[in-house]
């Protein structure tokens, strides 16, 4: 992604968490969505030397722990697991949509 898109696509979170170590970014993870429908985990990333710590569930619960104290109950919430985090997304309740609904995605 690119400075610009970052810079105005940053703002629009609905709530955010990083973690840093000393002045360095090491994890992170926002809400986007509507504010009262629809909301999507997005963005979860943790540096790869820091990784296999317990940070990415740290983010996660953080971002859930929000949402359920300010999201409307029956809020619908969603997220893209890549590679092999749909195992760490399962510990929180995220299942998979298949065959009910299927992801899709494109680059503009």
């Amino acid at each position: 992604m690119s400075f610009d898109a970052a810079k105005r696509g940053l703002p629009n979170t609905c709530f955010g968490v990083v973690i840093r170590h000393g002045d360095t970014l090491v994890g992170m993870g926002r809400v986007i969505g509507d504010g009262g429908l629809v909301f999507q985990l997005v963005d979860i990333a943790v540096k790869p030397s820091c990784q296999g710590k317990g940070l990415g569930k740290r983010i996660v619960q953080a971002l859930l722990t929000h949402l359920k104290q300010t999201a409307p109950k029956g809020a619908y919430v969603s997220l893209i697991a890549d590679g092999q985090a749909d195992k760490l997304y399962s510990q929180f309740g995220f299942k998979h949509t298949a065959p009910d609904s299927v992801g899709m995605s494109m680059f503009l």
